[in-house]
C-alpha cells in the first residue's frame, strides 16, 4: 500500500460513505471512513492520509468550517468537499478556504476518481 493513496471520507450519510469507500477500494485505494469531524480528527491523527473527502454538512459544523482545523493538523492533506445540492452561496463558501475540489456528488464519480488522481499527483 502506497502512502499517496491513503484515503478519508467523512460522511454522516452511512449509505453515502459506504458506497463511496466500496467504489474507491475497487481502484485500489486504501480508505478509511468515519461519520463526522470528531472522527475525521481522530483518524488524521493516527494516519496519514494525502486526501481528505468531506461533506459539507457534518453533525458538527459545516465542512468548509472544519479545513483551517484539518490543514493545522496535516498542511499536506487535500481536502474535497462534497455536497448533494450546490448553491452558489455555498460553493463561494467552500471556495473562500483551502479546499482541493469542490464536487457536487450528482455529477458521478468517475470526476471524483479524476480530482483525487490529480490530488495525490500534486
Amino acid at each position: 500500500m502506497t502512502q499517496e493513496k491513503k484515503i478519508l471520507i467523512i460522511d454522516p450519510d452511512k449509505e453515502s460513505r459506504d458506497e463511496l469507500a466500496t467504489f474507491l477500494r475497487e481502484n485500489d485505494y486504501y480508505v478509511e471512513t468515519g461519520r463526522g469531524f470528531c472522527d475525521a480528527i481522530q483518524k488524521i491523527l493516527e494516519g496519514n492520509f494525502s486526501c481528505l473527502i468531506m461533506d459539507v454538512k457534518l453533525p458538527e459544523m459545516k465542512g468548509y468550517e472544519a479545513i483551517p482545523i484539518v490543514k493545522n493538523l496535516d498542511p499536506k492533506i487535500k481536502v474535497i468537499i462534497t455536497t448533494k445540492k450546490n448553491t452558489k452561496m455555498l460553493e463561494a463558501k467552500v471556495r473562500e478556504h483551502d479546499v482541493f475540489f469542490y464536487f457536487i456528488k450528482s455529477f458521478g464519480k468517475e470526476e471524483l476518481k479524476l480530482a483525487i488522481n490529480n490530488a495525490l499527483n500534486k
